[in-house]
C-alpha cells in the first residue's frame, strides 16, 4: 500500500508536523527542524517539480529519474549532518517516499505536494527558524 495518496497527504503532513512539534530538550525547548533546512529540501524538490509538471507523459525521463535519486541522496546527506533533519526525515518518511515514485510523474507530484503541506504545518505549529 503506498504511503501517500491524494486522500491522506495533508493529513500525514499535519500528524508529522504535529508530533515532531512535542519534541523537547531537557529545558522544554521544542527540537524541530528549521525553516530554513525544511525550506532548502523543498527548493531541491521544486527544481524538479518544475520539469516534471510540464511533462506530457505519464512516465519520467531517465534524467528526471536521475535527479529524483539525487534528491533522495541530498535528503539523506542532510540528515546525517543535523539531528532534528534527521528526525524530519524519518517521521515523514521521506526516503521511503522518494523510493515510491519510481517513473511515475502523478506519484512525483503527490510528493512535492505533501512537502508543501509539511512546510505549511510547519509554520502553523509555529516552526522557527
Amino acid at each position: 500500500m503506498a504511503i501517500l495518496t491524494n486522500e491522506n497527504y495533508v493529513k500525514k503532513a499535519e500528524e508529522v508536523i504535529e508530533k515532531l512539534s512535542r519534541n523537547t530538550d531537557r529545558w522544554g525547548n521544542v527540537q524541530m527542524v528549521t525553516t530554513s533546512k525544511i525550506r532548502n529540501l523543498l527548493s531541491m524538490s521544486t527544481d524538479i517539480y518544475n520539469e516534471v509538471r510540464v511533462i506530457r507523459e505519464d512516465k519520467l525521463n531517465d534524467d528526471i529519474c536521475g535527479r529524483i535519486s539525487y534528491l533522495k541522496i541530498r535528503f539523506v546527506y542532510e540528515a546525517g549532518r543535523d539531528r532534528d533533519v534527521k528526525a524530519f526525515v524519518k517521521e515523514a518518511k521521506i526516503i521511503e517516499c522518494i523510493d515510491e515514485i519510481g517513473n511515475s510523474k502523478a506519484k512525483y507530484l503527490l510528493f512535492n505536494r505533501y512537502m508543501e503541506a509539511l512546510i505549511a504545518y510547519h509554520k502553523f505549529y509555529g516552526g522557527k527558524d
